[in-house]
């Protein structure tokens, strides 16, 4: 009957949740909201839920995004602040808009990351930063599911710049970096990771590291927003109702 596309907010202690538990907690939400979800045929059924590029495990985002569908049609700002309610803190629905045509991954092929380096001068940071941009090749190896792999980091880096912010009173480095989509993906401790090969940066404490946006690459390095087709649907459709 309707399918809605939702974006999320993963914050606070359950950025070290796994992406399987927070599915979980969604599914219970969705429960506790009364939202009338559409579930699958078969001997065992699942409500139709499907996930976009989840974060990675230890990483928290401001730009989460899944898709459900229901068997009745419900005003999204209505199940928006319903589901928001009945969340886990941490958990923080920011939108909801009803699906207009199009898949929603087709939409997405790089995130936006902001990854605070605690204990390590800006001007350090801006100089390792520099020497990894230069360098056609970065190098860094990662357990993955099939093994160890060496994964060159450099091409999926679109865009990246160094910055400050004060913690507690002390001047911390931050990066803003944009990442394109790769298989396997490139995640912020590879990038980290890249840093220390190339320039033998070692933070003294883990970094964190928070998405900011995910969508389609635009012609500046930026990172679109994957729902603004729906809201422009959702807008014509409200115009020829009117």
């Amino acid at each position: 009957m309707q399918k809605l596309r939702l974006r999320y907010a993963k914050r606070g202690r359950l950025r070290f949740t796994s992406h399987r538990d927070i599915a979980r907690a969604f599914e219970r939400a969705l429960r506790r909201s009364g939202a009338p979800m559409a579930f699958s045929q078969g001997f065992n059924p699942h409500p139709k839920i499907s996930w976009v590029g989840a974060a990675p495990t230890g990483a928290a985002s401001e730009a989460e995004y899944v898709e459900i569908q229901l068997v009745e049609v419900v005003e999204p700002a209505k199940l928006a602040a319903e589901l928001d309610a009945a969340m886990p803190p941490g958990l923080d629905v920011l939108d909801v808009v009803e699906a207009g045509p199009g898949s929603l991954a087709d939409r997405i092929d790089a995130s936006r990351w902001r990854i605070e380096v605690p204990g390590v001068n800006p001007a350090t940071l801006a100089a390792a930063l520099a020497a990894f941009l230069a360098v056609d090749t970065a190098e860094v190896e990662r357990l993955t599911k099939g093994g160890m792999r060496t994964i060159n980091v450099r091409p999926a880096v679109v865009r990246a710049e160094a910055g400050e912010v004060s913690l507690a009173g002390e001047p911390c480095g931050i990066l803003d970096v944009v990442v394109r989509q790769t298989t396997p993906a490139v995640r912020p401790d590879d990038v980290l990771s890249a840093l220390r090969v190339v320039a033998a940066l070692e933070p003294p404490v883990p970094a964190k590291a928070t998405r900011m946006a995910q969508g389609r690459l635009d012609d500046g390095g930026g990172v679109t927003d994957p729902l603004a087709p729906d809201r422009a649907t959702e807008s014509r459709q409200g115009d020829v109702h009117s």
